[in-house]
């Protein structure tokens, strides 16, 4: 952490960071003494493995001493050959910190003058590009006295949540030795990293939104997620989707209840996570909604080696852009047996999904533009009247149909042609029918 403060003060402040301790890791050079005399494929041969001299063995244990050193070159145990030792290192610089963290840091305000100081007022604060955030103020409180050699230590804490250049402004207003009223201001620099990025990408499939997040570990440790949930929009549900195979219920629940976190590896390790989202109030009642393409947010979570916790929001995610039909039409109702050059009768519905009033209709079979001979046509008057539609509401209404030949049949074209606005909406998909013989 850089530093910068000037001119002649008998306090000056010293700052730490406070973090959790890494692994002391030691590179180790070990060996098996079977590996200076044999090659590792004797143990492909039981016999001849059986037969090596037992003096290829280690001969010593955790238990058993060794003053002389004379097997601290042989693997022990499997785990020697990680290099993990006993022992935890603090902290030996400011080291990297990334969005979503916590920062804390031990403030010491020292007095290496010959004398004591008094009335001591302390601030810290927390300057970045958009804010400036108070941490400690004893201004109400003031130190009464820091003796000559002595200190006055506080810990401040503080939720990263922007990126960029940060400055820890320290500043103590006091009275020196001689009574002169003193201000000592310090300021201590660092850079706020972002610790992971997360690309999106949505696939509308019919009614269904799949929306996939790839998270990408950025910082220099492992990642440990232990929460990457999709808070969806009120207006859908979110199931997450997993490649875990078939399991019992049972499995299921104590996997979901003793679930591990998983890991993402430092420097560009990934892990995509999958999600199913539904409208929750039903394709009409979302189209009514404006910006009902705002899907949600991801809240994420996780912990590094040693349990450092960290925590992220993304900001909403989008979906692709919905076009909002102002009338649908829907089939409702088709009879179950349709028998040859016999008139029948579809039951149709028509929505009106904006806030004003539409119609008068015209329901009609579009033109045959394929030049095929049309099998199912409208029995009657070749245009159906349908009155006005009131504002986000729906009518049924009934078409008379017949079929000029057997077997599996479609129904196309059927068509609503707006009187007033003089203008045609998108036709009815295709329906399949069964045409019996009379």
């Amino acid at each position: 952490m850089s530093q910068t403060g000037g001119g002649s003060h008998s306090l000056a402040f010293r700052v730490m960071r406070l973090c959790r301790p890494s692994f002391n890791v030691d590179p180790p050079l070990r060996l098996h003494p079977s590996d200076l005399f044999v090659g590792e494929d004797i143990f492909d041969d039981p016999l001849a493995a059986s037969s090596l001299p037992s003096l290829l063995s280690p001969t010593t244990s955790s238990s058993s001493p060794d003053p002389n050193y004379r097997h601290r070159f042989l693997l022990h145990h499997s785990s020697d050959a990680m290099g993990l030792s006993a022992l935890l290192v603090l902290p030996q610089s400011f080291g990297a910190i990334y969005l979503g963290e916590t920062f804390c840091s031990y403030i010491s305000i020292n007095n290496s003058s010959t004398f004591e100081v008094r009335e001591v007022i302390i601030k810290a604060e927390i300057q970045t590009e958009r804010q400036r955030i108070l941490l400690l103020d004893t201004s109400k409180s003031p130190v009464e006295t820091i003796r000559a050699g002595g200190r006055y230590d506080f810990i401040v804490e503080h939720d990263v949540k922007e990126l960029g250049p940060h400055t820890l402004v320290c500043t103590a207003l006091y009275n020196d030795g001689d009574g002169e009223r003193k201000y000592l201001p310090q300021f201590f620099k660092f850079i706020v990293a972002n610790p992971l990025s997360v690309r999106t990408k949505v696939r509308v499939i019919k009614e269904t939104t799949f929306l996939e997040a790839c998270i990408e570990n950025h910082t220099k440790s492992n990642l440990f997620m232990d929460q990457v949930d999709f808070e969806p929009a009120q207006n859908y549900t979110s199931t997450i989707l997993k490649g875990d195979g078939h399991h019992s219920k049972r499995e299921s629940l104590i996997r979901e209840t003793f679930k591990p976190p998983i890991l993402i590896r430092s420097g560009g390790g990934i892990y995509n996570y999958l999600y199913q989202l539904k409208s929750s109030t039903g394709s009409s009642a979302l189209s009514k909604v404006e910006g009902s393409n705002v899907l949600g947010k991801l809240q994420i979570t996780w912990r590094t080696n040693l349990g450092e916790p960290g925590r992220l929001q993304t900001q909403q995610i989008l979906g692709t852009p919905t076009t909002k039909k102002e009338i649908e039409l829907q089939v409702v109702e088709v009879p179950s047996i349709i028998n040859l050059q016999r008139p029948f009768v579809l039951k149709l519905s028509l929505t009106n999904q904006i806030d004003r009033e539409l119609g008068p209709f015209e329901v009609s079979l579009s033109e045959n533009e394929s030049y095929v001979e049309r099998v199912v046509m409208i029995n009657g008057l070749q245009s159906m009247f349908v009155p006005q539609v009131a504002a986000l509401g729906s009518t049924e209404f009934h078409l008379n149909l017949i079929a000029t030949k057997t077997g599996i049949q479609r129904i196309s074209g059927i068509t609503v042609f707006d009187s007033k606005e003089m203008k045609s909406y998108e036709p009815l998909p295709d329906l399949e029918i069964f045409v019996n013989m009379d």
